[in-house]
């Protein structure tokens, strides 16, 4: 495995891992951001065997020792796995999360105590303002929650709109189409009575930039993205009713 490393918007950073044995024959990407600032951020710590490698590919955009802040969108492997040695690679940095996140695990499992962010509150990281959206179940987790970087339009959603495959770091092609593709595959979303409303709420923001944690990222109309995923799992949720 190796590390690529796009800029995908001012300052943030993808750090992709291409994994050809996950969801054969198209494979899977796994993507972590860091979000430069005074106060950096990395989204998306990666498996504990992954750290190595995405330790020394983040290196070479910052010096590990001035990273802040460290987030996830939800508790799991791919997102948190490595969030200890993280921390005990950055000596200053910080966990942050949503409150319930914080309640109901990371302020047992995280090595220094973490943060909690409200619903809505901004972490002001210094050129980038990041808001806390908290999406209970959505895309999974009952934790679950996304960012919203406030000044040049990009949401950090973790799951939502996975897609399989290697494409581009960042694409303005179609990326929902193939979400509902995969969807169908590993029915990974909860499709809850909140599922679409939460997906609304996530493109009222109108964000320019969806950071993705597996696939292309997008750029271009990610309301557009956003309100029709929102339409599908919508239908799903009725159809399971």
């Amino acid at each position: 495995m190796d590390v690529a490393t796009d800029e995908i918007a001012a300052g943030v950073y993808r750090l992709s891992v291409y994994v050809p044995q996950v969801a054969p024959p198209a494979g899977f990407t796994f993507n972590h951001f860091l979000i430069d600032g005074d106060e950096p951020m990395l989204f998306h710590t990666g498996s504990r065997q992954m750290f190595p490698l995405l330790a020394e590919a983040a290196a070479r955009v910052i010096p590990l020792g001035k990273l802040a802040w460290i987030s996830f969108g939800h508790v799991e492997s791919d997102e948190s796995g490595s969030m200890n040695q993280w921390l005990a690679a950055a000596p200053k940095a910080q966990v942050v999360h949503g409150q319930l996140g914080c309640d109901v695990s990371l302020s047992d499992l995280a090595d220094r105590p973490p943060r909690a962010l409200a619903d809505g509150e901004v972490l002001d990281i210094g050129g980038k303002r990041l808001r806390w959206l908290a999406t209970p179940h959505v895309p999974h987790g009952w934790e679950a929650g996304a960012f919203y970087e406030e000044e040049d339009g990009v949401l950090f959603c973790g799951d939502i709109l996975t897609h399989a495959g290697r494409g581009p770091a960042l694409t303005r092609s179609d990326v929902t189409g193939p979400a509902v593709q995969t969807e169908q595959m590993f029915r990974a979303m909860t499709m809850a009575p909140n599922t679409g409303r939460e997906l609304q709420r996530m493109a009222a923001l109108a964000p320019r930039t969806l950071a993705l944690m597996h696939g292309s990222s997008f750029e271009g109309d990610g309301a557009a993205a956003l309100k029709e995923l929102a339409a599908f799992c919508e239908g799903e949720a009725a159809a399971r009713a």
